[in-house]
C-alpha cells in the first residue's frame, strides 16, 4: 500500500465586505507581503503536504494568478472557483480529491500564523481519528442570550475556540457533502459540523495556538502586523533541512564562544567552513575587509552557501557615564557589522540561493536600563532581517535572526562573572540551532534558542 496523499485546501473565496474595504482581506498587505502569500508559504514548505488546491472568488482570480507568478509555490497544483457559501467552497476544494484514503485540511487563507506544529500535528491526529479540528481553550465568559438578555452562562471549562485547519479523511468528509447538498435543514458554520452532524466519526482536537488570528476586521490588520514585528519560531520549526555537508560556509566572529561552536560544528558535518575575525585581519567595522574576504573565499571555492555573523561585544553602563566613543564602537560592530556582511555576502547568495544568520538578544523587545546601547542594536538587527528578507524574497535568498537564551561564552562571563551553568544555554545548543536555521526553508524569522527546546 503506498503512501496517502496529503492535501491542504485553502479557502480564499471570502469577498472581505467586514473589512469596507475594495480588495478582499486576503490581498492586503501585512508585513511587506499579502495575507495570502504568508499563508501559503508556510503550508507550501511543509514537508508532509503534497498537494495545495486553492478555492477563489472567480472575480479575484487574476488576484491570485500574479500571486503564483511572482512565487514559486511547487505545491499548489489547483486553482478552484468557490461557491456562494463556505460549505460550497469547501465542497469545491473536497471534490477535486480523487483518492479515498487521502488526508485533507482545510485552512483559511487568511490565518497567516500557522506554523508547521499545528499541521504535523493534524495529519499524525487523522491516522486515528476520521476528523481533527483546532482549538484553544476558551477566555472569555461565553453568554447565550434571547432578544438582549442573558438566558446562560456556560461553563468555560468545555468551551473552546475554533480555529483551523480542519483535517479529514477524504472519503468521509466526501459523504458528509454529498448528505449536505441533499438536505434542506443544514445549517452548520464548519466542516467538522457536517461529520457530527451526520454520524460520520469522532472529532479529535488538536491544540491550537493564540497567535493563529483570523483576518476580519481592520482592527485584526493592525494586530498581525504587531505579531509579524516580534514573531518567533524555535529549532523546530526547521523541518525542512538542507543537508549541511560540502556547503560552504563563512563565520564572521569565528575565533570564540558561539562562532568558534558553529565552526566545529559545522566541520563535524561535512561542511567547508571559512571562520573571519579580527584575529585573521578581517574586522566588521571594515566593510572593504569584509568585502575582500568573501571575493577570496569566492574565487578559492566556486560558491558560498551561508553566511553566520555572530561577532558582538557587550558594554554596560548609563548613557551619562559611557564616552562616546565607546558607544559609537559597540553600535559599529553589533550593527553596522551586521549590514557590512550582509551587503557583502549578498551577490554571492543570489548566485547559489543561500541563507544568512545573524545574531539578536531576548533584550530586543525592550531595552534595558544600563545596556540601552546593546539591546537596542539587537532591536535593529532584528529589523534588518524582516526588512530584508522582503527585498531578497524573490531572489530565494534567506536570512534570519537567531536569539539564543543566556548562553556560556567567554563574553557572557567578562560580562556577568560565575553563573550556575544549568541556568546557561551551552554554546553548542546554539551553533546546532544556527546551522539548522541556515539550511531550513524559512526567511524573515527570529529563531529563539531555549534550555527547554
Amino acid at each position: 500500500m503506498g503512501k496517502q496523499k496529503r492535501y491542504c485546501i485553502l479557502l480564499a473565496a471570502g469577498s472581505g465586505n467586514r473589512m469596507k474595504f475594495t480588495t478582499p482581506k486576503q490581498f492586503l498587505k501585512i508585513a511587506g507581503r499579502t495575507v495570502i502569500e504568508h499563508t501559503l508559504d508556510v503550508i507550501d514548505s511543509h514537508p508532509e503536504v503534497d498537494e495545495i488546491f486553492i478555492v477563489i472568488d472567480s472575480k479575484y482570480r487574476s488576484h491570485l494568478e500574479e500571486v503564483l507568478l511572482r512565487n514559486s509555490y511547487l505545491k499548489v497544483t489547483k486553482v478552484l472557483n468557490g461557491g456562494a457559501s463556505r460549505r460550497e467552497s469547501s465542497a469545491s476544494g473536497i471534490f477535486a480529491v480523487e483518492e479515498d484514503d487521502a488526508l485533507i485540511l482545510l485552512h483559511d487563507a487568511v490565518r497567516p500564523f500557522l506554523n508547521h506544529k499545528i499541521i504535523s500535528d493534524c495529519y499524525e491526529s487523522l491516522k486515528n481519528h476520521v476528523s481533527v479540528d483546532v482549538a484553544i481553550p476558551a477566555v472569555d465568559t461565553i453568554i447565550q442570550t434571547e432578544n438582549d438578555r442573558i438566558v446562560d452562562i456556560p461553563s468555560r471549562a468545555a468551551l473552546r475556540r475554533g480555529q483551523t485547519p480542519q483535517g479529514f479523511q477524504a472519503k468521509a468528509i466526501r459523504e458528509a457533502h454529498q448528505r449536505a447538498m441533499d438536505d434542506p435543514d443544514v445549517k452548520v458554520t464548519d466542516d467538522c459540523g457536517l461529520i457530527l452532524r451526520y454520524g460520520l466519526g469522532d472529532v479529535h482536537v488538536v491544540p491550537g495556538e493564540e497567535s493563529n488570528i483570523k483576518i476580519t476586521y481592520p482592527e485584526d490588520l493592525f494586530l498581525a502586523d504587531k505579531i509579524f514585528q516580534i514573531k518567533t519560531v524555535t529549532p523546530d520549526h526547521a523541518l525542512t533541512k538542507n543537508p549541511l555537508e560540502n556547503k560552504v560556509v563563512a563565520v564572521f566572529g569565528a575565533s570564540r564562544g558561539i562562532g568558534e561552536s558553529i565552526m566545529d560544528m559545522g566541520q563535524k558535518n561535512g561542511a567547508d567552513m571559512h571562520g573571519f575575525s579580527r584575529g585573521n585581519g578581517v574586522d566588521i567595522r571594515d566593510f572593504e575587509a569584509v568585502s575582500d574576504a568573501l571575493a577570496q573565499l569566492h574565487a578559492k571555492t566556486g560558491r558560498i552557501d551561508g553566511i553566520v555573523n555572530s561577532a558582538a561585544i557587550l558594554r554596560s553602563g548609563t548613557l551619562l557615564s559611557r564616552d562616546i566613543e565607546d558607544i559609537e564602537r559597540e553600535i559599529a560592530i553589533n550593527y553596522t557589522g551586521s549590514i557590512n556582511v550582509v551587503k557583502a555576502a549578498l551577490p554571492y547568495l543570489k548566485e547559489s540561493r543561500g541563507s544568512i544568520a545573524l545574531f539578536t538578544s531576548s533584550s530586543y523587545t525592550r531595552g534595558r536600563a544600563l545596556f540601552s546601547i546593546y539591546s537596542s542594536t539587537k532591536a535593529a538587527v532584528v529589523n534588518l532581517v524582516q526588512g530584508i528578507a522582503e527585498e531578497l524574497h524573490q531572489n530565494k535568498v534567506r536570512i534570519n535572526a537567531i536569539n539564543p537564551e543566556r548562553t556560556n561564552t567567554p563574553m557572557r562571563r567578562e560580562n556577568f562573572g560565575v553563573e550556575p551553568e544549568d541556568t546557561l544555554l551551552t554554546a553548542e545548543k546554539v551553533a546546532q540551532a544556527t546551522l539548522d536555521t541556515l539550511m531550513a526553508e524559512f526567511s524573515g524569522m527570529v529563531v529563539d534558542v531555549r534550555r527547554d527546546t
